[in-house]
């Protein structure tokens, strides 16, 4: 992927910041979940980054989970910045270019839902370990390889372009990351149902995560595609399943 689908990405988000903290509920649960997994681990006092951190859900989550930590917050969007609690902690910073140097090295680099939508996210993921300082922590979580077999299958199905995102595999996240030093790897489904496929794919479009390598479809391949969407309930109901990887690695 190129800079300008960096910068189209980042206009997307720009512009979601006003609406996104009430329509972002998974990003909020998995926000916690992090915030639960960094409490329970011996995480050295120091710099504490959330990289791509939006309006700050995630840090704000760890902050309240470990009573007096300050996390910076780094996002390449100025208006997702500026709904930050804490705006003399923010730090704008295109995160598909290397991390900046710190005389003190970050001892903990959280980030969740960021890494898919930068152009090369294993080379990112290194950086980003290679950062850390010795006994440091690096947890993320994010959607990965398998990521709404729904829509692939009814796309397929239909015989229409599947305008999903394409998703990095763990294999290839993590293929430059020392094994010894993967402490944790897990993997979520979350599933969410709606009426309709418009009122399932919404909720993406408004916090600005409906960006797509591909062409927008016309109103007769969305037809199409929502005539072959599997996994009907008896109600009519229709549903998506999110695969989510969480890393938890030691430097």
């Amino acid at each position: 992927m190129s800079n300008s689908w960096g910068a189209k990405v980042l206009q997307r988000f720009d512009g979601a910041a006003a609406q996104y903290n009430q329509a972002a509920r998974l990003q909020t649960a998995m926000a916690w979940r992090l915030a639960g997994c960094c409490k329970r681990l011996p995480i050295p006092s120091g710099r504490w980054l959330d990289l791509g951190s939006g309006t700050g859900l995630l840090a704000d989550a760890i902050e309240q989970r470990n009573p007096g930590r300050v996390v910076e917050r780094i996002d390449g969007s100025p208006s997702m910045l500026a709904r930050n609690s804490r705006p003399d902690h923010t730090q704008l910073w295109d995160l598909n270019q290397p991390l900046q140097s710190w005389d003190d090295a970050p001892t903990l680099i959280a980030s969740s839902f960021c890494l898919h939508w930068l152009s090369d996210p294993g080379t990112r993921l290194q950086n980003w370990f290679e950062c850390l300082a010795p006994g440091g922590w690096l947890i993320v979580a994010l959607p990965v390889e398998g990521c709404f077999p729904q829509w692939q299958a009814a796309a397929h199905q239909a015989a229409v372009p599947c305008s999903a995102l394409s998703f990095p595999t763990t294999q290839a996240l993590l293929a430059s990351i020392p094994k010894q030093q993967v402490r944790q790897q897990q993997q979520l489904c979350f599933s969410e149902q709606a009426s309709h496929i418009t009122a399932l794919l919404r909720p993406m479009q408004t916090i600005g995560a409906g960006t797509s390598t591909h062409s927008a479809l016309s109103v007769k391949q969305w037809r199409q595609l929502s005539a072959h969407w599997p996994e009907r309930s008896a109600e009519g109901q229709v549903r998506l399943t999110w695969l989510i990887q969480i890393l938890v690695i030691e430097r």
